[in-house]
């Protein structure tokens, strides 16, 4: 029997792992159509490898997911964060939380896990490809058993009994024809996790300041996220922008980039809360200046920005603080208006929302439900996750199933 994965990622090797271990006599090679291997676990999470996320309630997890996150739920029962740590694990690699729930390698090191997906590949008898792009593939449904015809970008052709394609996600459309000449859906592919371009930001003065806890939300829309967030010459960046992103991926596409974000300071606060706070501490310290005594444990440099977009004179005291400032000081602080005008990819970890609609794979097995034999695993496929290792522990129980049901059922 013969098994074609396509695509060498996360997805294809746990694919092409699962498939070869479960089934030793079956014949399975990983066509990869760069020279590269595994190039995004290789980048993600700054050279570390965000392997996954410290969360091992499937019902829990699958809510991280903008796209894909209720097929997923029940996936996870198969094979979730707990499954993929024990995995690793029990070749070898060991990972551990960070206290925002990300998983790392201990080592610090992406090579790590990109040695034991190697490793475990030729231990299995994976036999590896690359430079082997794929153009066309072929469904052929004749006599006892249907297979395909995989035509490579060399002109070579090669017949498989099974395919598992795991290519990724790609920000053009016309990436996904040959799976639509297959009959599949594609659904239109959009950016997902990208920073916030601000052209007149008020505050760009203080790129590199950054606030451990701020909320961001859309004017106008129920979107909103919170998490640290960071300043940049640009705009703004950091986990709240990067995860709203994600949730408003489509929304934000539609928009062309151009709506008005509104940035909570003190996410803790309340309009009636913060006055309060504000007339106490006036009333303790009526000689302090405003500008230069930072509150709710702001950096200095940020709530100097404030007061001065709340027109504070630099050197007034509390005490002389006129109502209209101490006004205009709270909707700073409440609902700072940015207008944001375009996105910035945050680094290399480009993740589209995107690809072949759930409705036609089976979750458990991951088979097409047009062509018996095809599978999908990975990015090709209408799911997206936030930051945090929700994309790759996707990419894992999806390949794993996949290669899973692929052995069995041969």
């Amino acid at each position: 029997m013969n098994i074609v994965v396509i695509g060498g990622g996360a997805a294809g090797f746990f694919g092409a792992i699962a498939c070869a271990e479960a089934n030793p006599s079956a014949k399975v090679v990983l066509l990869e159509k760069t020279g590269k291997l595994l190039s995004k676990v290789r980048v993600s999470g700054g050279g570390r490898c965000n392997v996954t996320h410290h969360c091992f309630a499937p019902a829990i997890l699958s809510q991280f997911y903008p796209r894909g996150g209720k097929q997923l739920k029940e996936a996870f029962k198969s094979f979730g964060a707990r499954e993929t740590v024990a995995w690793f694990a029990q070749r070898g690699v060991q990972l551990k939380a960070e206290p925002d729930g990300r998983m790392f390698p201990v080592t610090d090191s992406s090579e790590t896990i990109v040695k034991c997906l190697l490793q475990e590949a030729q231990k299995a008898g994976v036999e590896i490809r690359t430079g082997a792009g794929v153009e066309r593939i072929e469904s052929v449904q004749t006599g006892a058993q249907p297979y395909f015809i995989l035509t490579l970008s060399s002109g070579d052709s090669m017949k498989a009994d099974k395919v598992l394609v795991s290519t990724g996600g790609s920000p053009k459309s016309q990436s996904y024809d040959w799976l639509r000449q297959l009959g599949h859906t594609i659904q239109a592919p959009v950016p997902s996790l990208f920073t916030f371009n601000v052209p007149s930001s008020p505050l760009k003065e203080l790129q590199g300041v950054s606030v451990p806890h701020a909320r961001v939300r859309i004017a106008g829309q129920k979107l909103e996220y919170e998490g640290p967030l960071l300043i940049t010459h640009w705009g703004y960046s950091g986990p709240a922008v990067l995860k709203l992103s994600a949730w408003g991926a489509r929304l934000f596409y539609e928009q062309k980039y151009t709506f008005t974000a509104l940035i909570q300071w003190v996410p803790d606060q309340t309009e009636e809360t913060l006055r309060e706070h504000l007339q106490q501490y006036r009333q303790a310290h009526p000689k302090k200046t405003v500008a230069s005594n930072p509150l709710f444990g702001l950096p200095q440099r940020l709530w100097q920005g404030l007061t001065q977009l709340a027109q504070v004179p630099e050197l007034v005291r509390w005490a002389e603080l006129p109502a209209k400032n101490t006004n205009k000081l709270v909707e700073a602080l409440l609902r700072m208006p940015v207008q944001v005008n375009g996105k910035t990819t945050f680094k290399e970890e480009f993740v589209t929302c995107g690809g072949v609609d759930l409705r036609q794979v089976n979750m458990k097995t991951m088979e097409s439900r047009l062509l018996p034999g095809l599978y999908f695993a990975g990015e090709v496929l209408d799911i997206d996750g936030i930051t945090g290792g929700f994309n790759f522990q996707a990419a894992w129980t999806t390949g794993h199933l996949a290669g899973t049901a692929m052995a069995t059922e041969l």
